[in-house]
């Protein structure tokens, strides 16, 4: 059975750092950076909501129009996941969002007292809605602008529809999750834009590279392939995304929001402590306490 630390290794580093938590100042500046963005998204309007949900669909398509033009020029899955990716750079410029960006940093707000499950509830909904709408919308005016691009939207949305529920695709659906979630919580350690353009081609190599299955990145190739008159239906649709996007929240929530919750337990509790004492005082909730 491991041992817990003893009390002198707690004490130095605390002297080491540069707040007084026992735990590395990286984790506590991120901890403090994802709280924050967190009560932010969680108190936005409805108006806010709606708006950065659709655009975030609408920046997924602009990945869409790349990847389908690298995958005819070369026919390589991998170099289209790579061009994929500028969709996801320019959705983290424009400060738009997908879906399962949502998985840690609002729930790091939740945790630490900033924020309600309702509001979470009313963030998932809506940005999710939003995604696929504003997917749906870019797709159709990619294929309208580019019919040629037919067949390899064919045979890409093939590999989503055709397998169903396996071992392998719940798999895939996990993953796609995970690394969307991780990318994510990469992107709040760094603020160097160089760092935010390798985060996003990691995740589109990965992601769409790779064939994961995405709620709202598969669904923008698979809209416009209905789009260039696939067989699939929409109730067809609905049905895969049944089970990948429960999936999806599965290995954003499970392998890497959980665990970091616990590894940051600390200051979860020192946050939450200083926010009870605020209230109590009737100072303003929307902030979290300066941890230095």
């Amino acid at each position: 059975m491991a041992r817990s630390d003893r009390p002198g290794q707690t004490e130095e580093r605390r002297r080491l750092g540069a707040s007084d938590h026992a735990v590395e100042d990286a984790l506590v500046q991120e901890f403090e950076n994802t709280v924050t963005e967190g009560a932010n998204r969680l108190n936005r309007t409805w108006r806010a909501l709606v708006v950065t949900g659709l655009f975030g669909g609408i920046d997924v398509g602009l990945g869409l129009l790349a990847m389908l033009a690298v995958m005819d020029a070369t026919g390589s899955k991998l170099l289209g996941g790579l061009a994929f990716g500028v969709g996801l750079y320019a959705l983290r410029l424009a400060h738009s969002e997908l879906f399962t960006e949502e998985f840690l940093v609002p729930i790091n707000a939740i945790v630490a007292g900033h924020g309600t499950w309702w509001q979470l509830l009313r963030l998932w909904s809506v940005t999710l809605v939003t995604n696929l709408a504003g997917g749906w919308a870019l797709a159709w005016l990619v294929v309208a602008a580019f019919p040629h691009f037919e067949d390899v939207l064919l045979e890409s949305t093939a590999q989503y529809m055709e397998p169903g529920l396996t071992l392998e695709t719940a798999s895939l659906a996990i993953l796609a999750g995970f690394t969307i979630t991780l990318v994510t919580r990469m992107s709040q350690g760094s603020s160097e834009g160089i760092a935010t353009l390798a985060n996003s081609l990691i995740s589109g190599l990965l992601v769409v590279g790779l064939g994961m299955f995405h709620g709202a990145l598969s669904s923008a190739v698979i809209f416009a392939a209905m789009h260039a008159g696939a067989e699939t239906t929409y109730l067809q649709w609905l049905v895969w995304c049944a089970w990948v996007i429960p999936l999806n929240m599965v290995g954003g929530l499970v392998i890497l929001t959980l665990p970091r919750l616990v590894r940051t337990w600390e200051l979860v509790r020192a946050e939450r402590e200083a926010q009870s004492l605020r209230s109590a005082g009737g100072e303003d909730r929307a902030e979290p306490a300066p941890t230095r």
